[in-house]
């Protein structure tokens, strides 16, 4: 899922945000409501407000998908994790992803002149632990691991172990939850099939 240059190259994250610049004298925030509907917003903060509270890792699938965030078999998603909710859509989970308690995923940055949107996907297997932040364009390789509370600033590699603000390389594979594994005790935890909102299995 990484961009590359036709050299092979991987593609910094600066350069797969797309920028969008906003008239002065204002800051760009000042004008989100002409980067988004408003109403539309308001449905997704309720929508995100019940993803974050909601007891069941099925029901919070679900919820995610109703708001354009694509979540792959498996996917496991903390309490009080936030999607970003102005372009939940650009956000990509691929199977059995965990999204530890409190992290949060961003595909925008509101800046002085202008506001940047980029696409995030978290790969197969990977995990992001509690209270971690990813920035948008950011990719995150399959099995790769954020530690908590960091910084996601630039695309992780498959299998790496990251930590740290900004979020650099660990070197031997730490434990990025610190032993705290979202969804391992969820008590509406069962047969996908049998009790998903949504009625695929996943």
């Amino acid at each position: 899922m990484t961009d590359e240059r036709e050299t092979g190259e991987r593609v910094p994250r600066h350069e797969r945000v797309t920028v969008h610049p906003t008239p002065g004298p204002r800051n760009s925030l000042a004008h989100w409501t002409r980067a988004r509907n408003p109403l539309r917003i308001a449905i997704q903060y309720v929508v995100v407000w019940l993803a974050r509270v909601s007891p069941s890792l099925k029901l919070r699938r679900w919820l995610l998908r109703r708001i354009g965030v694509t979540v792959g078999a498996g996917v496991s998603w903390g309490l009080e994790a936030t999607p970003d909710v102005f372009w939940p859509d650009l956000i990509t989970l691929e199977d059995h992803a965990i999204v530890g308690y409190d992290a949060t995923i961003l595909c925008h940055e509101f800046l002085q002149e202008e506001y940047r949107t980029g696409a995030v996907v978290v790969g197969e297997r990977a995990m992001i632990g509690a209270g971690a932040i990813v920035l948008p364009g950011v990719v995150i390789g399959e099995g790769a691991r954020v530690a908590a509370n960091s910084l996601v600033t630039r695309d992780v590699p498959p299998g790496e172990t990251v930590a740290g603000v900004p979020a650099r390389p660990m070197g031997g594979g730490g434990d990025a939850s610190q032993g705290d594994v979202p969804g391992a005790d969820d008590p509406l935890e069962g047969d996908d099939e049998a009790t998903d909102p949504a009625g695929d299995g996943r």
